[in-house]
């Protein structure tokens, strides 16, 4: 591991434990106190199949004191759960079939509506392949635009790397862009009464994407640089002697690197923004990413805002990289409190790293940000107020001890403007309404 390597993790794991996070000047954070459950695509497939189901599960939602529901309409393959004209129809999962006149998201929209709930529709973005299922856009309609991966040492199309279910898309590449942004177009004026659409998966597919020649060729226009030897100049791989473990490490032009990827993302959801805003100005614009900042600059993403100055804290920002953050571009911004240690106190009790840490970017530092609490802390400082936070929880990671999803729940509502929950199968399979519906119900009668 090379001196830089060590700074950045060092100074990671401190700012974590410090949570020193300023903006430049005073914003009290909107409060919202909303609840959302959300419904992914392919685990409720069949359950969604049928609109007597649907309105099944928004009761119960419902009686659980949820008043918005997010609706997965666009996979991780890049197909999608309604009639369009430009993705391809997700007619089947898991040997069930759907026609592709029945409109799902539709029926959501009456029986949510006629309930009083609000009804979101999620899209992942930069996704195009299910990498263990040998599907979807990178396999079929668009190979060309998938990643190209660095990988120990060596470039690969994403494809080729069974490890990793996401075949996700080159987010640069302006064919991609547009591609996503007709989709949107579609959609939104296709659902005008949804409430509002929440981004998924907007960002690289983790710190070794997107190596192509299109990358190398942008990155170049956009720092003013040639790369001499690509992508050594960016990083590059060497082999652990002792483990036999590939890593990485930084070449010269890295932080120059790490920029432009964030800027990439921020250009493209501003483009988003416009776009939405100018079909719909009542359609509320949200995102869901992780909450790990620290490291999260590894998927080219900045969800903080223009107003907070990561160079202050991170070796890994330059001065400019505080530009990319698109915080102040969102209605509601969604992020991902995916820890099993709940509060700062159980961090300080906590003997070596707690808790899955299976997601992409994270690391394994035994810190306060990888916490329910601080985590929760570290979001609001960052996001400066600029938009309502949203925490939200997998429910799988507490398969072990129940009474922790629940601590986490009332967590979540103390400390953000609104909980999350992820996914409604795991709800359902567990059985645990009631427990949900305790927890939820007993802070808001506080």
């Amino acid at each position: 591991m090379t001196i830089i390597r060590r700074i950045i993790l060092a100074g990671t794991a401190l700012a974590c434990v410090l949570m020193a996070f300023s903006c430049t000047d005073d914003t009290t954070v909107q409060t919202r106190n909303s609840n959302f459950m959300w419904f992914d695509c392919e685990a409720n497939y069949e359950r969604l199949s049928y609109p007597d189901s649907i309105m099944f599960y928004l009761q119960k939602c419902k009686d659980a004191g949820f008043d918005n529901v997010v609706v997965d309409v666009k996979s991780i393959m890049g197909e999608v759960l309604y009639d369009s004209r430009i993705a391809p129809y997700m007619g089947e999962w898991d040997g069930w079939y759907r026609r592709q006149d029945y409109d799902m998201l539709s029926w959501f929209i009456k029986y949510g509506h006629r309930l009083g709930m609000k009804v979101y529709a999620s899209l992942n973005i930069f996704a195009g392949g299910h990498n263990w299922y040998d599907r979807g856009i990178i396999y079929k309609e668009h190979p060309e635009w998938q990643s190209i991966v660095y990988d120990g040492g060596e470039l690969k199309p994403i494809s080729e790397i069974k490890s990793n279910y996401n075949g996700m898309l080159n987010p640069a590449n302006p064919e991609v862009r547009q591609y996503q942004l007709d989709i949107l177009d579609e959609f939104a004026r296709k659902y005008k009464d949804l409430d509002g659409i929440i981004f998924d998966r907007v960002r690289y597919d983790g710190i070794t994407s997107d190596f192509s020649d299109l990358s190398r060729q942008m990155f170049e226009e956009y720092a003013g640089v040639k790369v001499d030897r690509f992508p050594e100049d960016i990083l590059y791989w060497e082999k652990d002697p002792d483990s036999g473990e590939w890593k990485y490490s930084e070449g010269r032009h890295f932080l120059k690197w790490v920029e432009w990827r964030a800027s990439v993302i921020k250009n493209f959801i501003s483009d988003a923004h416009a776009l939405l805003k100018g079909i719909n100005p009542d359609l509320e614009i949200g995102d869901y990413t992780g909450a790990w900042y620290p490291t999260y600059y590894q998927l080219g993403v900045n969800w903080a805002s223009v107003k907070y100055d990561p160079s202050a804290e991170y070796s890994w920002a330059t001065p400019e990289y505080r530009n990319t953050g698109y915080a102040e571009l969102l209605d509601l911004y969604m992020t991902g409190l995916y820890y099993t240690l709940v509060t700062k106190a159980d961090v300080d009790a906590a003997t070596g790293v707690a808790g899955p840490r299976t997601e992409a970017a994270m690391d394994n530092s035994l810190t306060y940000c990888y916490s329910v609490e601080g985590g929760a802390e570290l979001v609001r400082r960052i996001t400066c107020g600029a938009a309502p936070v949203i925490g939200s929880l997998y429910v799988e990671q507490y398969k072990d001890d129940w009474s922790g999803f629940t601590r986490a729940v009332r967590q979540v509502l103390e400390d953000t403007d609104g909980l999350m929950v992820f996914d409604i199968v795991h709800i359902i399979n567990h059985g645990l309404w009631d427990e949900l519906e305790s927890a939820v119900k007993n802070k808001v009668e506080e």
